[in-house]
């Protein structure tokens, strides 16, 4: 008799591949094996391995870019400056933060010593590369219904290369037959931006929340 042949394992709707196997594990595990991860450089400076927070039943990811400074420090993501003003939104657009899985796209803190202090530099393609397989395993332990990414980073790795932020942000995609995603600033962008646009930003990112909120109640 034949042997079966293996099972297929499904994988995650990314426009970005993913090019090498992604681990199937719980969220425990996973965070666990994130930690020993070493396939870009990342991990020679960071202090800590920034892996994804909330219920393993979420049926919404929030997904940022990169840690900062107070997030490597710290081990959880969206702590720092940007994650005050994430909260600030969330509870603008009435979101409870303890209902939604809130990650990265990638895992370290990149940074640039400047004296003491220690400033954030984008990861490179190569890294972000490396790091996806985490974010796959994630969304395949999780199975959202719906996603919002915060930057354009997050946004490329859903939509792929030529998605532009500036216009497309604030509509639903369907990424397959089940998960709905959607783009929108990243609040470290919003902090970053010149003072002219910062508040229409932050209005922006709650209306695109709030369109997350209205999903989740008719859901």
């Amino acid at each position: 008799m034949a042997a079966a042949a293996p099972r297929r394992t499904a994988a995650p709707p990314f426009a970005k591949p993913i090019k090498a196997p992604v681990p199937r594990a719980s969220l425990r595990a996973l965070r666990a094996q994130a930690a020993q991860c070493r396939a870009c450089p990342l991990w020679r400076e960071a202090t800590a391995t920034v892996f994804g927070e909330g219920p393993a039943r979420a049926r919404a990811m929030l997904i940022g870019e990169q840690p900062g400074d107070e997030e490597d420090r710290s081990g959880r993501p969206f702590v720092g400056p940007a994650g005050r003003l994430l909260d600030r939104a969330l509870a603008d657009a009435g979101l409870d933060r303890k209902t939604l899985y809130l990650t990265n796209a990638v895992k370290h803190f990149k940074f640039q010593r400047r004296g003491k202090r220690r400033m954030h530099d984008r990861a490179n393609a190569h890294e972000r590369e490396a790091c996806r397989i985490w974010l796959a395993a994630e969304w395949l332990r999780l199975k959202p219904r719906w996603a919002l990414a915060l930057g354009a980073m997050a946004a490329q790795t859903l939509f792929g290369a030529a998605f532009r932020l500036s216009r497309q942000r604030g509509r639903w995609i369907a990424l397959d037959a089940r998960t709905r995603a959607m783009a929108s600033w990243h609040p470290s962008a919003i902090l970053r931006s010149p003072s002219s646009v910062r508040e229409r930003r932050y209005c922006e990112l709650v209306v695109d929340l709030r369109r997350l909120a209205q999903a989740l109640d008719e859901d």
